[in-house]
């Protein structure tokens, strides 16, 4: 089976703006950002959706959540951000490897669309 994007820029086998990283996942900035700050947060486990995570993965998502504030910070967002998963091609994914967007350093509105 071939490497998905999110593979290979974990790999470092194409580049990435990456804005952090540690054992468990990395973030990177997002090629097409629909805000001033927009990074993908991704595990290095490959899991294609949100709905493909398994009760063992329990860990790895809280630490997800908990890295996704840690990085919007960073970045300058304080405690407003948005996170956003897309579960499937009808949501709107198109890399089947699980990521977060972390979207912030604007007002944001609701809904987003």
């Amino acid at each position: 089976m071939s490497k998905t994007l999110f593979e290979k820029i974990i790999a470092r086998d194409i580049p990435a703006s990456i804005v952090y990283e540690d054992d468990q996942c990395v973030a990177f900035k997002d090629i097409n950002p629909g805000a001033p700050v927009h990074v993908l947060l991704v595990p290095r486990k490959p899991i294609p959706r949100l709905c493909d995570a398994t009760v063992e993965d329990q860990a790895l998502l809280g630490h997800l959540m908990l890295t996704a504030g840690k990085v919007a910070e960073q970045l300058g967002c304080g405690d407003a951000f948005r996170l956003a998963v897309n579960n499937g091609a009808g949501a709107g994914q198109s890399v089947f490897h699980l990521h977060l967007h972390i979207i912030g350093g604007r007002p944001l509105t609701w809904p987003p669309g």
